[in-house]
């Protein structure tokens, strides 16, 4: 008998030992886990997320996202029922324990032991959005160690709303919606804010499994969940009886599941501002459309609508001809229209930002701004006949030529030059100013391009995409390099931090001469000025001058196979450009070329419909004078015509016209339409 209290003593004190070292081993373990879940940091909750574009007005223009549907929205915008209904039927003690449910895992154990496999869940909110972050869904006990370590972690660094927050933003409700936003839109065509008790209801069943209880696949089993989960949130109070009778008994009515058939919004535009915001933000494009971005653009709806009427107006849907078009604010670069196509569902490359076309005369007011730079003034004669050039490294020379092989008997200034497009007096100005100055004054503008110093390259041999040339007209109307063509004012993240703000950039080493910026401005006018008309060619607006209702300026091109028009007024920079696909297939016969004009001045006259009248408001250093456009010289009382053309003050000629004192623009200005209804805010 002593033998075996003896037996039992030592068996009971090895107990006791076994009992106080695993109890020693389990809290060690216990605090190992936590010294690893904290020392790992908060683990991310970022995931694939629906971006959304606004435009100026704060309206939503439309949305990117991936293979699903999702969007996030903040606790607070979520109705009190569907996180009372998601608590009573996932996680009822959800606030009360810190990620895991020990009376639910016991539970499940037991469940588990008797049928020898996992069959019985246990798992919280707080696991349930771990394994959706970070985790596979398959049964193992690998994935449930894992499963629980992110738990933890979770628990640790965020607060209950947060992770309760991200549970509901992220689960899966079927039919490719995610989060209960997705879910909202999907089942019923409503913000989640918007729910009543009976959908909240609904929705909160699906994702213990979205095929089996989604009310679009069976509505019966759908209801029987539904009613457990009233019944479970009559239970845990929630909600009283009769509203659950009244929740029950309400009628529910799904969305139609058809196609949203309106058409997208600016689509080449929204192409654009995707390549911005990867650019902005030094991600992949599916990153920026699964990232949950907020970004603000700078369309106005109104101006696309009406450059889209414009193409569509005027070019016929038969032809095979192609446009482009862009219009931007001429005070803060800001894109407000911008069209790639005559139709995006057939054709989504975006001929505004992607293609780079032969920009033709267009180049002509950056050749003219670096001449002035070494000495040229707007009144610097030339003669233009026909004239060869030999090239280095070429057999044959380079011969330009005028349209229709006309060209001036006498000297014309370079006023009347460009108003005129002639392009001998571009070539001679380019081969005498230096072939690489214009490639060099190129860059000033913002264009990147590599330019071959080749003659023709005064006449717009080189190819440039629409969006540089419409950014570099910009710089010269607003006389500063600090304007940037951009789609972007600003993004933020879903939670509303700002992660790019846009802000001009001014560069000290190569700015814009604001001087001589404005003195090509101005000498730009001259293209819709009949005073300007030479013997042998009229300015090159005379086609859509009498469409035009108030002060634009602008220079046309044409190449055998691309026309453009680049034209502004003091508020807005447009441009247009037409052409065939294939870059080596002419434009063909009158209307081909005479699409970009009518565009563009169309489009200009339907968008200043509103604004007030501006003028172009010349900066300290420029003198306007009254020129004779046929002699140079300054015109004087008697003189038949004049032009009024801004210069340096060194640069007026002395000889005047008529042999009469001259007139002075600082006198006279407030006589001219220039001048009336100033806008101060424009330099």
């Amino acid at each position: 008998m002593r033998s075996f209290f003896r037996a039992t003593y030592r068996w009971a004190i090895r107990g006791v030992k076994l009992t106080v070292f695993g109890t020693i081993i389990g809290i060690v373990g216990i605090i190992g886990v936590l010294i690893y879940a904290i020392t790992q940091g908060p683990p991310s909750l970022m995931t694939e997320q629906n971006t959304v574009f606004y435009g100026t007005d704060g309206e939503i223009i439309g949305e990117e996202q991936g293979a699903e549907e999702r969007y996030w929205i903040n606790i607070e915008e979520m109705p009190e029922s569907i996180k009372d209904a998601t608590l009573a039927i996932e996680d009822r003690r959800f606030y009360n324990h810190f990620g895991f449910d020990l009376k639910r895992i016991a539970a499940a154990a037991l469940t588990d032991l008797k049928q020898m496999r996992m069959a019985e869940g246990a798992s919280t909110i707080t696991q349930q959005y771990a394994r959706n972050l970070y985790l596979s869904h398959d049964k193992t006990w690998k994935r449930k160690l894992n499963e629980a370590l992110y738990a933890l972690r979770l628990e640790i660094f965020y607060n209950k709303d947060e992770i309760l927050e991200g549970y509901l933003n992220t689960i899966y409700y079927g039919h490719g919606a995610y989060g209960i936003e997705a879910a909202s839109r999907q089942y019923f065509n409503k913000h989640a804010a918007d729910l009543t008790l009976t959908e909240a209801s609904m929705l909160a069943g699906i994702p213990k499994g979205p095929t089996y209880y989604s009310p679009l696949a069976n509505a019966e089993r759908a209801e029987a969940r539904q009613q457990q989960i009233l019944a479970e949130m009559e239970q845990n109070g929630y909600i009283t009886s009769s509203e659950k009778r009244a929740a029950v008994e309400a009628s529910i009515s799904y969305a139609d599941g058809e196609e949203d058939e309106t058409q997208e919004i600016a689509p080449y535009f929204q192409d654009q501002v995707v390549t911005e915001a990867a650019q902005l933000l030094d991600v992949d494009r599916e990153s920026v459309q699964t990232g949950g971005y907020h970004i603000h653009t700078t369309l106005i709806e109104e101006h696309q609508r009406i450059l889209e009427e414009q193409v569509k107006r005027n070019i016929p849907g038969s032809a095979e001809i192609q446009a482009a078009s862009a219009v931007m604010d001429s005070h803060s670069g800001a894109i407000t229209a911008l069209v790639g196509g005559k139709d995006y569902a057939e054709s989504p490359f975006n001929r505004a930002t992607q293609a780079k076309r032969a920009v033709g005369s267009t180049i002509k007011p950056f050749l003219y701004y670096a001449a002035l730079e070494e000495g040229y003034s707007p009144v610097t004669m030339k003669e233009t006949q026909p004239i060869e050039i030999e090239v280095k490294g070429k057999s044959e020379p380079y011969i330009p030529s005028n349209f229709n092989d006309q060209y001036a008997e006498e000297p014309i200034s370079m006023a009347e030059a460009l108003a005129v497009s002639d392009n001998i007096y571009a070539v001679k100005t380019h081969m005498d100013i230096g072939p690489e100055k214009l490639g060099k004054t190129m860059k000033t503008f913002g264009v990147e391009e590599t330019f071959k110093p080749h003659p023709s390259l005064a006449l717009g041999y080189s190819s440039i995409s629409l969006f540089d040339m419409v950014s570099a007209y910009g710089k010269m109307v607003k006389g500063t390099e600090s304007i940037e063509g951009h789609t972007i004012a600003r993004i933020t993240d879903r939670h509303g931090n700002v992660l790019y703000e846009y802000k001009p950039t001014y560069n000290k080493d190569d700015a814009v001469d604001r001087v001589r910026a404005f003195t090509v401005t101005h000498m730009m006018t001259g293209m819709f000025d009949p005073v300007l008309d030479a013997d042998y060619a009229s300015v090159t607006g005379t086609p859509i001058k009498g469409k035009l209702t108030r002060m634009y300026g602008g220079k046309s091109g044409t190449t055998d196979n691309d026309s453009w028009m680049i034209g502004f007024s003091p508020q807005y920079v447009s441009a247009v450009w037409v052409g065939y696909d294939e870059g080596s297939k002419p434009l063909e016969g009158f209307n081909d070329h005479r699409y970009a004009k009518a565009i563009w001045a169309d489009t200009m006259e339907k968008i200043h419909e509103n604004e007030p009248t501006a003028a172009f408001i010349p900066p300290p250093g420029v003198k306007g004078v009254y020129i004779d456009p046929e002699t140079g010289y300054v015109a004087g009382p008697n003189c038949p015509q004049e032009r009024l053309v801004y210069m340096e003050e060194s640069d007026i000629p002395k000889d005047v016209c008529g042999g009469d004192e001259s007139k002075d623009v600082d006198d006279e200005f407030k006589d001219d339409p220039w001048f009336k209804d100033v806008v101060d805010w424009f330099f």
